[in-house]
């Protein structure tokens, strides 16, 4: 079988490397555009290393980008963290049409931010999708998913690289057995049943602290590491990454205590300690932010 491997950074990589392991027939990569002052991406250096043509069209919206995938002759597209969007032609150029990978049982969580979300609004489960694209924004027939657990503690990070990121490669080569064996499935989303949530940015990351310590411990759990949960302090803004709830009380904001763990925080509940942080020198542990800043029991976080 025929393949094109669409898709960018170390997802995309893990992809192409598992089909290299599994002697598949790669006739051609596709990935975004290099950036100026910025290393190669991750699945072109892999496919170069291996003497995959390497394609990189600016926009997939125009007659030339469907005639490059009509070049390939190829049987399937496998779309591993794909950004730009991708017109229905070009999608169905290959003989068996293109899947991709998505980081959310849909249609719960369409949107660019879907490991974010869950997290955010405490879910215990998550999951991801392979699917056939449409025109919609993750709104394409399902081939495959897969669910797993969020920790009470587990971060962004936590979720993404120990179990969406592994699960998610498995998945794309298990679609792509079904495509071969022609029992790959197309189940229909019901959109009512689901949710679109645009990005989770600096916005949503903001903490308000005269929320419920749940709440604000779910935030910052769901922007470590992007795109940072923040705060002020002096009018300057603190991120913060790593926490854990502890069972004080106080003013919302107020710094109920410092030391060499980090500082303690007040809720609208309770309270959160602040373990690590990001300072002018990177991520610092926090009691050597409180060190250098000057932050001190009484003192007060946010605006």
């Amino acid at each position: 079988m025929r393949i094109v491997v669409h898709g960018q950074q170390a997802f995309g990589e893990a992809v192409l490397k598992k089909l290299l392991e599994n002697d598949e027939n790669v006739v051609a990569v596709c990935t975004a555009p290099d950036k100026e002052g910025r290393p190669l991406d991750p699945l072109k250096q892999l496919a170069i290393k291996n003497d995959i043509p390497v394609h990189q069209p600016a926009s997939w919206k125009t007659p030339e980008a469907l005639e490059l995938m009509e070049s390939f002759g190829a049987d399937v597209c496998m779309m591993a963290y794909v950004l730009l969007f991708v017109p229905e032609a070009v999608r169905d150029a290959p003989k068996y049409g293109s899947f991709q990978y998505h980081p959310s049982l849909l249609p719960m969580h369409r949107g660019p931010s879907s490991i974010n979300w869950p997290i955010a609004v405490g879910s215990t489960k998550t999951g991801l999708t392979i699917f056939w694209p449409d025109d919609g924004l993750d709104e394409g027939p399902i081939l495959m998913q897969k669910t797993c657990d969020i920790g009470t503690d587990e971060t962004l990070g936590d979720v993404y690289f120990k179990k969406l990121f592994p699960m998610g490669v498995d998945a794309m080569l298990e679609s792509l057995e079904l495509v071969k064996a022609g029992t790959a499935p197309r189940i229909e989303q019901n959109l009512d049943d689901g949710s679109y949530e645009s990005w989770f940015g600096k916005k949503q990351a903001e903490l308000k602290w005269n929320d419920l310590a749940s709440s604000v411990y779910n935030i910052i759990r769901a922007a470590n590491p992007q795109p940072g949960a923040w705060t002020l302090f002096k009018g300057e803004e603190l991120k913060i990454f790593d926490s854990e709830r502890v069972d004080e009380s106080g003013n919302p904001g107020e710094i109920l205590a410092s030391d060499e763990n980090g500082f303690v925080v007040a809720t609208g509940d309770g309270a959160i300690r602040i373990k690590r942080v990001r300072g002018q020198a990177g991520k610092i542990p926090a009691a050597e932010y409180a060190a250098e800043s000057g932050l001190k029991v009484g003192d007060v976080l946010g605006n």
